[in-house]
């Protein structure tokens, strides 16, 4: 609906490739889970480090698969509503819900995310669980890395609407 602009044009492309490239991430999740099922009910053997790998592979791909649906445009909305709106009334929305609730918030989980992998990275902290995951922080700094990559995929989105908005006589890319 909005023009695509020079820097929401490549901010999306990465983020594409970005998702296709990591949506292979629930395949491996599936065979995870299968591998554990058939130890633990076959063979009577539960794995730890399989339980806290599939949590790890589900945290990954769900925050990385939200900077992939927000470029999409295949995250959830109130649509009852939304497609209700005129074009314009939409862009407006969609602009004040990204100035003043998604900047925001990514913003704070970035800023507080990135001490949280860095205290677990000097404490070289590990899986609390026998025979758990070592490098907690590897998992930890998936959360600041979805949010850069979802913030990304917002001011891509900005720059979209902005533009639909404000420079309609503007050239606008592709």
């Amino acid at each position: 609906m909005y023009p695509h602009t020079i820097f929401s044009q490549r901010v999306d492309a990465g983020i594409r490739r970005v998702g296709e490239v990591l949506s292979w991430i629930w395949l491996l999740l599936l065979l995870t889970i299968v591998v554990n099922v058939v130890l633990r009910y076959a063979f009577s053997e539960g794995r730890i480090e399989l339980e806290e790998l599939q949590w790890h592979l589900y945290s990954i791909g769900f925050l990385v698969g939200m900077s992939y649906a927000y470029q999409a445009d295949a995250h959830v909305r109130v649509d009852v509503l939304h497609e209700r709106m005129s074009p314009r009334l939409r862009a407006w929305v969609e602009l004040y819900g990204i100035l003043l609730l998604l900047i925001p918030f990514i913003t704070l989980l970035v800023i507080y995310g990135i001490p949280f992998v860095i205290s677990s990275w000097n404490l070289s902290e590990v899986s609390s669980s026998p025979g758990g995951l070592p490098m907690r922080w590897a998992i930890k700094a998936a959360l600041p890395c979805g949010f850069i990559l979802l913030g990304l995929s917002v001011l891509a989105r900005l720059s979209r609407v902005w533009s639909f908005l404000f420079l309609k006589d503007a050239p606008h890319a592709g």
